[in-house]
């Protein structure tokens, strides 16, 4: 869609022009020349609570007459001490202590700090590396991008970044072999082992994770196996467990964290997006004392931003806690994601070039295939999940589509990851528009459509 509209000052990241937004209110946008958006999306993943929420934008109007800013050496705020007992108190274990960011990349450069800090202040200085997962996403920052696998966001800074070693993401549901989900889930697991031991017990300091995939994997969920037995080698050689809930958490999954469907014991969390629902930029990283202690007593965490416990971002998140707690955000995201993964595996049964539907809550995913018992790819030449967007974009409908390259695999998925408040009536909404595009699709590019 072309917009004709003057040459923006605006650093835009293609020359694709968009429509002017206008407004935004529940689930839905509305556009300058009054068009309406389902935000199927959540813009992306973000706006959890939905837009134009009234009783967040008080708060922010009330904490914008006492104070918008207050640097974090110079003073305590109190929006900032209650947010963050409130957040300690959603954490698992003893993750009491809150460090406050601006976005979901500074949240994950905050853990690999911290993570490298607590190493060298209890005398493990030769511990550095940060095991991740491959396909995977930790954020766009050099740090963030160095335990990231996907390599089209990493190759043209592979020359400035830290390569960090990666294992398989868990993509245990692609493969075609005589193990059970459970046997699957132990083998991806003791791969994190295998590396361990290949790059040295002694250099590795933590393993990063998203409990359920995001935008690199389109709402992965390992097999149940898998996480006691990761905690369980972090355990045994040492290292750190840091969960990247940056999308998965507040509430997104039909629970608090993404891990808590498992019982999950994380040293480190990261969270972002959704506990500030897009109304302010707010990140955090919750860890235990026993981390915080011996760097603080070493001289202090060597890390920080200017925004760091801004009042303001703090009190927006205070009143979006506050409101997914009245709306029943958790339990709303479990009932309306059963609904829409259930619409999703029909979609699938109707167009079988759908495969491999998966999530929990409000994130959910699916692959664009050619063949959906062998999973092979659709030809790169199609452009399937950019034309699938475009489709339900000009019906109205955002959805978030990536294709992935990764383990040999380049492949195409996308993502359903409405606001948490979303009904079931807008639930058929949106499934009738994808619905709608899927038909067109399958016409243009001559994919195959059951009954």
């Amino acid at each position: 869609m072309n917009i004709e509209r003057p040459a923006s000052h605006l650093f835009y990241v293609t020359r694709l022009r968009r429509p002017l937004v206008d407004r935004a209110e529940g689930i839905y946008f509305w556009t300058a020349d009054g068009q309406r958006f389902i935000d199927g999306s959540s813009g992306p993943m973000v706006s959890n609570i939905g837009h134009g929420n009234r009783h967040v934008i008080e708060a922010m109007k009330r904490q914008m007459e006492k104070t918008t800013f207050a640097y974090r050496l110079h003073f305590e705020n109190e929006p900032a001490e209650e947010l963050a007992r409130r957040l300690a108190a959603k954490m698992p274990d003893d993750l009491d202590r809150i460090f406050f960011v601006s976005g979901g990349s500074e949240a994950v450069e905050s853990a690999i700090k911290l993570a490298r800090q607590w190493a060298v202040a209890t005398g493990q200085a030769s511990r550095w590396k940060v095991i991740g997962r491959f396909p995977s996403y930790h954020g766009g920052t050099m740090g963030a991008l160095g335990v990231t696998g996907d390599l089209a966001l990493t190759e043209t800074f592979a020359p400035q970044i830290q390569p960090m070693p990666a294992i398989p993401a868990p993509r245990a549901y692609r493969d075609r072999d005589n193990l059970s989900m459970e046997e699957r889930g132990l083998r991806y697991a003791d791969m994190l082992e295998a590396k361990i031991v290949e790059e040295g017990p002694d250099s590795v300091v933590a393993f990063i994770m998203e409990p359920i995939g995001g935008a690199a994997t389109a709402a992965l969920v390992p097999p149940d196996s898998y996480f006691a037995r990761i905690r369980e080698i972090c355990d045994r050689y040492g290292i750190l467990l840091i969960h990247d809930e940056v999308m998965t958490g507040a509430a997104r999954t039909g629970r608090y964290l993404g891990g808590d469907h498992w019982n999950c014991r994380p040293d480190i969390v990261t969270m972002s997006k959704g506990i500030g629902s897009g109304y302010a930029a707010l990140g955090a990283m919750a860890a235990s004392s026993r981390l915080v202690k011996p760097v603080l007593d070493m001289g202090g965490f060597q890390h920080g931003y200017t925004y760091a416990g801004n009042p303001l971002a703090c009190a927006a998140g205070l009143a979006v806690m506050e409101e997914m707690e009245r709306l029943d955000c958790e339990g709303n995201a479990a009932a309306m994601g059963e609904l829409l993964k259930g619409e999703m595996e029909d979609l699938s049964k109707r167009f079988p070039f759908i495969a491999g539907v998966r999530g929990k809550g409000l994130l959910l995913g699916a692959d664009l295939v050619a063949d959906p018992v062998t999973f092979e790819s659709l030809p790169k030449a199609k452009g399937t999940n950019q034309r699938l967007v475009d489709l339900c974009y000009a019906r109205g409908l955002i959805i978030y589509s990536r294709r992935i390259r990764g383990d040999g695999i380049e492949a195409d998925n996308f993502i359903l990851a409405p606001p948490l408040i979303i009904t079931a009536e807008q639930v058929g909404e949106m499934v009738s528009i994808l619905g709608d595009a899927l038909e067109v699709l399958a016409r243009e590019l001559d994919l195959p459509v059951n009954g």
